[in-house]
């Protein structure tokens, strides 16, 4: 009974995770309509404008960190999405200068230092980031922006409990020069046009029906199952004529498979080799921080004065070719140059057998 048990909730969970999928693959087809609630310069009230753009806004009051909301406010949420424009005095702000590659790991990079820029970790914030700017030295300035998500919490509770489709929270840059608008530093879907629960149980009967094809089908091959005796028992005398011709040829295997271990040790480059070959080639400014050796692949991580310069000392090695950065080249205001990482294949130089 356990056993069954388990299956049973293990089946469960699984078609919770379908009934999820497809209803959020459902709404982004159907798009629900947007009010929003934008909070009074000087903070003493928020004002909800309601999906039609024709519609009056509507004054709130602030409660406990919370919103007050009238009945009509409420009705105007259920079912749609909202958007709360906070002020930016609610958010640190800090601008962040990356190197223009940085661009297609933004989410990473930002994610990872949090804890760094601002006091709270990425578990316990909110935070989002601006477009980026163009700045001199093939850089980029980006504005980024966080608050704790515990004191976020009341007004996300008060609006979840509304049943809303989506809550989004954003706000502008502290200084005002983004003209792209607000920055988005929170965005969670409440629940799908379609009920996931509902779905689940419709997926689960669609289950026990294939199930039963499933037995129907097994009970009309058990009836099948004498005709295929001759084929088995003819599949077993392949089988053992098989097996005596790999027997008599297992000295002949041996062999082979001691000429390719001897072969892969002479092509494989040692580590202590490569090691040797990077602290001849690499500048005095150079620290190296992490060394991989993986095959004929190195991948090796540090600080440097020039990233761009390494890859053309490395490539000039006998040792090494198709020198490459594998991340972006960082530079924080903590390391003393740029933190490069770079991959190249290891060439194995071999010396004559005697």
């Amino acid at each position: 009974m356990t056993l069954l048990r388990d299956i049973g909730e293990i089946v469960t969970r699984w078609l919770d995770v379908v009934a999820a999928t497809i209803v959020a693959a459902f709404g982004r087809f159907v798009s629900p309509r947007v009010v929003r609630i934008t909070e009074e310069a000087d903070g003493a009230g928020f004002t909800l404008r309601g999906p039609d753009a024709a519609a009056r806004a509507e004054p709130l009051a602030s409660a406990e960190g919370g919103l007050a909301l009238s009945p009509e406010a409420a009705r105007a949420i259920k079912g749609n999405r909202v958007e709360v424009v906070l002020q930016p005095s609610r958010f640190v702000s800090r601008q962040v200068e990356l190197p223009r590659r940085a661009v297609e790991f933004l989410d990473g990079i930002i994610r990872a230092q949090i804890d760094r820029l601002t006091p709270w970790s990425a578990a316990d914030a909110v935070f989002g980031w601006g477009r980026p700017a163009d700045i001199a030295s093939d850089r980029i300035s980006i504005m980024v922006v966080a608050t704790a998500r515990a004191a976020m919490r009341p007004m996300l509770d008060t609006l979840s409990e509304l049943g809303p489709a989506s809550i989004a929270i954003l706000t502008a840059p502290a200084d005002g020069t983004a003209a792209a608008g607000t920055i988005k530093v929170y965005d969670q879907r409440i629940r799908g046009t379609l009920d996931a629960v509902r779905l689940g149980r419709i997926l689960l009967v669609v289950l026990l029906l294939a199930a039963g094809a499933a037995s129907l089908a097994i009970a009309a091959d058990a009836t099948l199952g004498a005709s295929l005796e001759s084929r088995e028992q003819d599949l077993t005398h392949r089988i053992d004529q098989r097996r005596a011709v790999l027997r008599g040829g297992q000295a002949a295997i041996a062999r082979s498979a001691s000429a390719v271990l001897d072969r892969r040790k002479q092509e494989t480059p040692a580590t202590v080799i490569v090691i040797e070959a990077l602290s001849g080639i690499l500048p005095d400014h150079t620290y190296v921080t992490e060394l991989r050796v993986e095959g004929a692949k190195m991948q090796v991580i540090g600080v440097t004065q020039d990233a761009p310069g390494l890859i053309r000392l490395i490539e000039q090695s006998p040792h090494f070719k198709r020198a490459t950065f594998f991340a972006p080249t960082t530079r924080s205001a903590t390391d003393p140059g740029e933190r490069f990482h770079i991959e190249a294949q290891v060439e194995p130089v071999n010396t004559p057998r005697s």
